[in-house]
């Protein structure tokens, strides 16, 4: 049954997917008067950065496909059939043969979300919804006034008084050396700005899926793939970039893992924890929600459920025993060689339509324990970024199968290599250009490699209070830093005396541990230093809400944070 608002205007600050997702669970959930903002500073709205130019090329293949999209939308089966057929040609995709369970490129993903918002912007005018889109607009400042129970939107048009604000405004990759160092990129976004001839090794940071987007473009522009007589991918290089190589620098010195099927493609998105369930757990754990819990009820006992082949050697090992295992396992063999079994591993699985159930159900681990992850100890909040977490952001990459193929084609033709450089490795920008790129080899030597080019693909950094482009929020002191609570206060004393990063005394005089990010509630509404839930403010901007959700990006977390922030507004009527 739909509810009729009681405010009337809404700002979404963001015209990228969660913008898209909350206008449709606008629209099935509310009637009446309601008109919508949407401050967008791009041209074009619906496909956010990961789906635009801005974080795509022609090249990049998302790691979702058609049968993993949140369901609320209109199925792309259907607009697939109503695209011309040179747009299909471009993408390689078929109307008469689409396959729902293969990864699509994300700049056709993005043109769908595109037209996606098109049609949800109509259907808002139908029901009387006053939607108004601000193309190339910049949100510079947001002001809350709580004495009129209003927010101001400082946009680069003028200003906009609102009832409410949700602040989506996606990706944001802060330039440190970019621009100021000839050859140093911050990250791989816009892919454009990486085009051009290199012939010279060129180093970059990080192996994960940022990395191979950035390893694909460079590819191309040095060179071309083509298909062998035995139907394999093989790599060439242009004859003017001879020397033209590419250096991963990992910490572990690990690949991510390969895309396979998935028996549940919405990832266990039913079966989250509910409100009711998180209070009677912190109700019997002094508040807290133990990391141990969800491993043992998510993981294990999906794991018991499904019947795996690993479910006995499994259930006889703890968390940091199954992480150690697993790692262990990875760490044995040679990053291409792990990386092709699993290419073929990850083949009999989507061409059996079966699962490689321990790999799903580690992905729903971390969909599952991203919405209590507030709610953890300091000591369990250290335990998931130092043991579990590592595993989970190998493991649940899902590597799209043409992007692995073309990983293994250039290592094949010695032009992509990896290397390991442990956790104290550092990158020197030189002002003459490049980098020096210090590290410590696996014998122990100190190791100091000179790159005329280096490219920092280690993802969406997660960004601090101090990061937070709208300063009139912090001066008023709406926003607070994400924190966890030290279960034993005497664990916080130590960890306080050893140096531990972020962990100081709270007002109370707890331990506490500081968090990437802002502090937020269950349904994302901003919250102060004392607690006070502010029901004018929604964050769901990625890089401000990494440290209370540690699994923050992609589509399924999109849908369900839309579903959360609406329910929170039908709250409050």
């Amino acid at each position: 049954m739909r509810k009729s608002s009681t405010f009337i205007q809404l700002a979404i600050v963001g015209g990228g997917p969660m913008g898209l997702l909350l206008i449709q669970r606008l629209l099935d959930h509310f009637e009446g008067n309601l008109s919508i903002d949407v401050f967008e500073r791009e041209a074009t709205v619906g496909a956010g950065m990961p789906y635009s130019q801005l974080g795509a090329a022609d090249e990049h293949i998302a790691n979702v496909s058609a049968n993993e999209l949140p369901a609320v939308l209109r199925s792309i089966e259907t607009w697939v059939n109503k695209q011309e057929k040179t747009m299909l040609d471009r993408f390689s995709v078929s109307a008469e043969e689409f396959n729902a369970y293969k990864a699509l490129p994300r700049l056709f993903l993005g043109s769908y979300l595109s037209d996606e918002f098109a049609r949800l912007a109509h259907r808002c005018a139908a029901k009387g919804f006053d939607i108004k889109i601000h193309y190339q607009c910049e949100v510079i400042d947001i002001i809350d006034l709580p004495a009129s129970s209003s927010v101001t939107i400082v946009h680069t048009n003028g200003r906009t008084i609102v009832d409410k604000a949700i602040i989506c405004s996606g990706h944001f990759w802060p330039k440190h050396n970019e621009g100021r160092v000839e050859g140093y990129f911050d990250s791989p976004y816009p892919p454009a700005k990486l085009n051009g001839k290199n012939n010279y090794a060129i180093a970059i940071r990080g192996a994960s899926l940022t990395a191979i987007d950035a390893v694909r473009t460079l590819a191309r522009n040095n060179g071309y793939f083509y298909e062998t007589t035995a139907g394999s991918i093989a790599y060439r290089r242009n004859p003017d970039s001879e020397e033209f190589r590419l250096v991963m620098h990992a910490r572990n010195g690990l690949l991510p893992a390969v895309r396979f099927h998935l028996e549940d493609a919405q990832l266990g998105r039913g079966e989250l924890l509910s409100m009711e369930e998180i209070e009677q757990i912190k109700s019997e754990n002094e508040g807290f929600i133990p990391l141990d819990y969800l491993y043992e009820h998510v993981f294990l006992d999906r794991i018991n459920k499904y019947g795996s082949a690993m479910k006995d050697t499994v259930n006889a090992l703890t968390m940091e025993e199954f992480v150690e295992k697993m790692m262990e396992y990875r760490e044995d063999i040679d990053p291409f060689e792990l990386l092709e079994q699993e290419y073929r591993e990850a083949a009999r699985s989507i061409r059996n339509r079966t699962s490689i159930y321990w790999k799903e159900m580690l992905a729903v681990l971390s969909y599952t324990m991203n919405y209590p992850a507030k709610y953890f100890s300091a000591e369990d909040m250290l335990r998931l970024q130092k043991t579990l977490k590592p595993l989970i952001s190998i493991v649940i990459a899902f590597v799209p199968q043409q992007s692995v193929e073309e990983l293994l084609a250039l290592h094949q033709a010695g032009v992509l290599s990896l290397q390991e450089v442990g956790e104290e490795s550092k990158v020197e920008p030189l002002e003459t250009g490049g980098v020096r790129y210090h590290y410590t080899d696996q014998s122990g030597q100190q190791v100091s490699d000179r790159y005329t080019m280096f490219v920092d693909c280690v993802g969406q950094p997660m960004l601090s209070m101090s990061d937070l482009p709208f300063e009139s929020l912090k001066k008023s002191e709406t926003v607070a830093p994400a924190m966890v609570k030290f279960r034993s206060q005497l664990n916080g004393a130590e960890a306080y005396a050893n140096g531990i990063k972020g962990v100081g005394k709270g007002q109370d005089g707890n331990f506490y541990m500081q968090l990437p990010g802002l502090a937020i509630n269950d349904y994302f509404q901003l919250t102060d230093v004392y607690g006070r839930v502010n029901e004018r403010l929604y964050m769901l901007a990625v890089p401000f809400i990494g440290g209370f959700n540690p699994d923050y990006s992609g589509l399924d977390f999109t849908e369900e944070a839309s579903m959360r922030v609406v329910e929170a507004l039908g709250m409050q009527i």
